[in-house]
C-alpha cells in the first residue's frame, strides 16, 4: 500500500505526506484492535533483528512487542553480541543479516551505518535513532497530536531547547511535510543546520506550514504543542555544565506555559526526561501533559511501519 512494501524507514525525507498519513492511519487501527484484546498474525513467520549501540527503554520494548502482537520474531542483537563495524564490515553484516532476517532495526550514533544496513542486507532496514535522525519518535508524535488536537494541519508546534539534534532535526521534517507550523526556540549555537532548514522550507510550502528558528521565548504563543528534549544527547555527556548554563532560560516551567496563552496546549517529551533540566516536575506531571501516550504510542506506530513494509 502507499509503495511501502519492501521499503526501509530511514529518515522520513524519504516519504511523502500521504505515506505518513496511511501509517498513522494504520497505526490508529492496530492500536484499536490490541486495545479491543484482538491478537493479530500480520507479521507471521517473520524474524527482524534488533541492533542496538545505544541503550534504549522504548525503542527496544516498542519493536519487541509489536514484534511478537503480530506474530514475529524479535532478536535483540546489543553492541557486544556481533561484530558490526569491528571485526566484520557493516556491508559483510548486511549480507549476512539480510539472508537471516526478514527486516533489520538499528539503534546507534551513525546515520551512515542505517544507510548501508538498508543498501547491502535486501531487507526493510528500519532506524530506531542515529545521531542525526529519529523517525520512529516523529510518527508516535505525530498520532499523540492527531488524538489529542484532532488534527494536525494548521497547529503550532513549538520546539525548545537544543535544536540542532537528532530530534529538532525529525521534528522539523515531520512537521512541515505534514502542514504542521513549527518553531524552534534555542540559543543560535544551537539551531538546526542552515541547509537542513531550507530543505524543510520546501516542504512546507507543499504543505502550507511555516517555519520559525529564533532565540526568543516569547515565542511560545498560541502554541499547541510545547516540546522539548534532553540538553545532553547520548555522547555528548562531557558538554553538560555548558548546556546546563546555555539552555537554562529555555527551560519548560509554568513561567513559560503562562506564556503561551492557550488552554487546549500539551507538552511532550520523547523521554527519558531529566526533570529540573529541560522541564520542571510541576509541567512534566500536569494534566496538559501526554508524555506516557506519546510513550505509548512508540509501539503503534512501529508497528504500524512493520506491517506496512513486511505485510
Amino acid at each position: 500500500m502507499f509503495g511501502l512494501k519492501g521499503k526501509s524507514f530511514l529518515t522520513l525525507h524519504d516519504f511523502s505526506s500521504e505515506q505518513i498519513n496511511y501509517l498513522l492511519t494504520l497505526a490508529g487501527e492496530l492500536k484499536n484492535k490490541k486495545r479491543m484484546g484482538i491478537k493479530g498474525d500480520l507479521l507471521t513467520g517473520k524474524n527482524v533483528a534488533l541492533i542496538f549501540e545505544k541503550p534504549s527503554t522504548r525503542t527496544r520494548c516498542a519493536f519487541t512487542v509489536a514484534c511478537v502482537d503480530e506474530g514475529a520474531h524479535p532478536e535483540y542483537l546489543g553492541k557486544n553480541d556481533i561484530q558490526l563495524g569491528h571485526k566484520e564490515s557493516v556491508a559483510d553484516t548486511a549480507r549476512v543479516l539480510g539472508r537471516l532476517f526478514d527486516a533489520i532495526e538499528f539503534r546507534g550514533f551513525s546515520q551512515e551505518v542505517v544507510t548501508d544496513l538498508a543498501k547491502y542486507s535486501g531487507v526493510p532496514v528500519y532506524n530506531g535513532l542515529t545521531d542525526l535522525y529519529h523517525p520512529t519518535q516523529i510518527l508516535a508524535d505525530l498520532l499523540t497530536m492527531k488524538e489529542h488536537l484532532g488534527e494536525l494541519k494548521g497547529k503550532k508546534f513549538v520546539f525548545i531547547g537544543d535544536g540542532r539534534n537528532n530530534m529538532g532535526n525529525s521534528l522539523l521534517i515531520g512537521c512541515t511535510k505534514m502542514g504542521v507550523d513549527i518553531t524552534i526556540i534555542a540559543p543560535k549555537s544551537l539551531w538546526p543546520e542552515e541547509n537542513h532548514v531550507k530543505v524543510c522550507e520546501g516542504y512546507a510550502k507543499l504543505s502550507g506550514s511555516k517555519v520559525e528558528i529564533t532565540e526568543s521565548v516569547e515565542a511560545v504563543k498560541g502554541a499547541d504543542v510545547i516540546y522539548t528534549d534532553v540538553w545532553c544527547s547520548m555522547g555528548e555527556e562531557d558538554k553538560a555544565k555548558e548546556r546546563i548554563a546555555l539552555l537554562k532560560p529555555y527551560q519548560v516551567n509554568e513561567a513559560l506555559i503562562a506564556k503561551v496563552e492557550n488552554p487546549n496546549m500539551i507538552f511532550m517529551h520523547c523521554l527519558p526526561a531529566v526533570k529540573g533540566y529541560e522541564v520542571t516536575e510541576e509541567v512534566f506531571e500536569s494534566s496538559y501533559s501526554v508524555v506516557f501516550d506519546e510513550a505509548e504510542n512508540r509501539m503503534h506506530t512501529i508497528k504500524a511501519v512493520m506491517v506496512a513494509t513486511l505485510s
